[in-house]
């Protein structure tokens, strides 16, 4: 019978004494295999990840928002009355007519006692700017 190998010795009976082969040190000496605590790690790309696509949808969530009332803007602007062609870079205001609709002057809100509904500019995009918004305005 065969005297057992210690522990510290690396003997396989296919090999014989193959510790040189290994990928991993295997002597008494050698520096401790230590794993990784991968938990944290993982944690804190998570944590990382889920910050930065927060930050993306707010910066969406502020996008469309912005958009909305744009067109909102555009669309009450479009739907109110006016008699003549708007031009590019010209203020305009606009007003709450007798009949309950909105329409489009030159005249400022200073010069004229109307109801006030804001303030507009058309660029040459063909869009209407929001100046300034009456906002206790149920049209606004």
């Amino acid at each position: 019978m065969e005297k057992p190998k210690p522990d510290n010795v690396v003997y396989s009976e296919t090999q014989g004494y193959h510790s040189h082969l290994l990928p991993y040190a295997t002597n008494v000496g050698a520096p401790v295999i230590k794993v990784d605590d991968l938990v944290a790690w993982k944690a804190r790309g998570i944590h990382n990840v889920n910050k930065e696509l927060e930050q993306k949808f707010n910066e969406l969530r502020a996008q469309y928002q912005n958009l909305i009332e744009e067109y909102q803007n555009n669309e009450l602007v479009y739907n109110a009355k006016f008699s003549f062609e708007p031009v590019i870079g010209e203020t305009y205001h606009l007003y709450l007519g007798n009949d309950g609709r909105p329409f489009l002057s030159l005249i400022s809100p200073q010069e004229w006692d109307k109801e006030f509904l804001g303030t507009f500019s058309l660029n040459s995009d063909k869009k209407w700017i929001a100046l300034h918004k009456n906002t206790t305005d149920r049209y606004v």
